[in-house]
This record gives structure tokens, sequence and C-alpha cells, in this order.
């Protein structure tokens, strides 16, 4: 009888179930999927033919396209609490096959997406690290980094819940410090300044639209936050408060302190160049590591939202029941 109560105590061991997701680090993990940080808004600013447009693009467009978006995640995660997000919404409306054409296809995308991120992550590197442009270095390097990121993903969404938010404290940290030295070369009249002879609609619509997306893609995870029915909803809110934030502030900072001229110099990566101009080379280097490190909260929060559809796609019976197992932590 002795040994049963222990054995049976050490299978409750085995089979305990992972923290749950709280509040923050589903804020982050919700950025992560989103946005990252500003890089790549840059764009905004000469596609929009100066600043006026790109500011106004990232003010109104969250009203009308990403608040609503946020609105419809947070009900139906809320609803159907469960992992597979998208996917079990699709299926209860259209039935399973709509719902597997939903889930593979998106999951395609986010593995085709997903695997951009380590190859910029390096890329990054190579300017301090000349050996990593060659393929015998680069390989490896990239079988690394993807291995270490896929075990940290494997032991645990509580442990890539916190990993997102020392990530993004890092990678917005230069930002605050870029504003804040900027303040005393701000020049608001700069910010109403653009030359409608050189915008270009389509590249301004796909900025505005690419970094103001994809809110739906933590709700694969709903199954794994705790009290989801307050927690999702106060997540999506704050993510998009941050996403926002992570958007204007850098722009009205830069844009503000940096003559109107260089409006066609706005292109992606210039972010470090306006780092540089307003705070010097060690601030365009913090640019450029928070952009390197941002590429690993971005590979961690796409493989989670991945890896939890299939997961939630595994207990509908769409795919093998091995797609449902889960580590033991």
């Amino acid at each position: 009888m002795g040994e049963e109560i222990i054995q049976n105590d050490e299978n409750s061991a085995k089979t305990k179930p992972s923290p749950k997701l709280t509040l923050l680090p589903l804020v982050f993990l919700i950025f992560y999927e989103v946005s990252g940080g500003p890089f790549g808004v840059e764009d905004s600013v000469k596609s929009g033919g100066g600043p006026l447009l790109a500011l106004l693009g990232f003010l109104i467009f969250p009203l009308i396209w990403s608040i609503p978006e946020a609105l419809v995640t947070a009900e139906l995660a809320t609803s159907f609490p469960e992992n597979g997000g998208y996917v079990v919404w699709i299926s209860s409306a259209f039935g399973p096959f709509w719902g597997f054409q939903e889930g593979f296809w998106k999951w395609f995308s986010g593995v085709m997406d997903n695997a951009l991120y380590p190859v910029l992550f390096l890329d990054y590197l190579k300017h301090s690290f000349p050996v990593l442009d060659h393929a015998a270095a680069r390989v490896p390097a990239l079988l690394v980094l993807t291995f270490s990121l896929t075990y940290l993903n494997y032991r645990g969404l509580h442990i890539i819940g916190f990993s997102a938010v020392l990530l993004a404290v890092f990678s917005l940290c230069p930002f605050v410090v870029m504003a804040l030295l900027a303040v005393p070369r701000i020049s608001p009249k700069r910010w109403l300044f653009v030359d409608f002879k050189k915008v270009n609609w389509r590249g301004y619509f796909n900025t505005m639209f690419w970094n103001l997306n994809y809110w739906d893609k933590a709700s694969t995870l709903a199954g794994e936050v705790e009290s989801p029915g307050k927690t999702f909803p106060k997540a999506l809110f704050g993510a998009v408060l941050l996403v926002m934030g992570s958007y204007l502030i850098p722009l009205m900072a830069g844009t503000g302190a940096l003559s109107e001229s260089s409006s066609g110099e706005w292109s992606d990566g210039y972010f470090s160049e306006v780092g540089m101009l307003i705070g010097g080379v060690w601030l365009k280097g913090w640019i450029q590591a928070a952009s390197a490190m941002s590429n690993l909260g971005l590979f961690e929060a796409e493989m989670s939202s991945d890896a939890f559809q299939l997961l939630g796609m595994s207990e509908m019976g769409m795919l093998p029941a091995f797609f449902a197992q889960r580590s033991v932590t």
C-alpha cells in the first residue's frame, strides 16, 4: 500500500501541469505576435511623404483596424477558452473541413515567417563578427540558435512569457533614451510636414497593415491563460497601447528632432542612424543590438502560437495524438 501511494505521488508529479500565463507575460507575447518594436516602421515616413501621414496612420489605423480585431479576438478567446484559437472558431461556424484549412495554411504561413528570424539575427551579428558571413560558420550558428530557441519553447510557455518581457524591455529601452535625448531638439512643426507628390500609397498602407495586424495569433494559447475571461481582454488592451507607443514615441522623437529634408532617407533600419544623430555611436549600437534581440522574441512568440495551434488541432482530432503531448517539467 505504501509503495502504491509513493508511485501515485510520482505519477502525479510527472503530470503536473505547467503554470498558466498571467497578464504581464501575455501582454508581451501579444506584443511580439503583432510587432516586436518599431523596427520596420521607418518606411512609413518615406512612403508617406513626411512625418504627418506616418504619425496620423499609427494614431488612426489602430482605431479602425487593430482595436476591432483585438475586440473580436478577446470576445472569441473568452467564449472558446481552449487551445487552437481561430481553428476552433472556424470549425464551430463552418465545420471541421474549413477549420482544418484555416489551421493548416495559418500554420504553414507561420513556419515560413518564423524561418526568417534566426537569419535576421545573424545578419545583425555579422557586422561585428564577419565570420558569420561564411557558410562554414553561418550554417552551424543557425542550427545551434534554432535548436536552442526551440528547446527554450519546449521547456514551457511560462518561460517564454517571461523571456518575452525581458527581451521587450531590452528592445524598447534605447528608444525611451532616444526620446528623452531628443526632447530639447524637437520642433513640433516638423511633425506637420508632408509632400503629397512623394506619397507612395501602396507602400504606406502596406506598412500600416503589416505593423498593426495579427492580433488573433495569441488566441491559440487561450487554454494556457489563467482566468482567460478576465486576462485576455486586459492583455489585448495593454498590448494595443504598448504597440502604439512603441511606434509613435520613436517616430515623434526622430522626425521632430531631425530636419524635414531627411524624410526621404527613412527606410528599414534607419532608426539606428537616427540614434547616432541624436545620441551618438553608443545609441546606434544599442538600437542595432535591440533590433537583433527583437528577432528572438518574434521567433519564440510565433513558435508558441504555432505549437499550441497544433496541440489544439490534435485535441480536436484533426491531427495525430502525439501533437498534443507535453513536455514534463
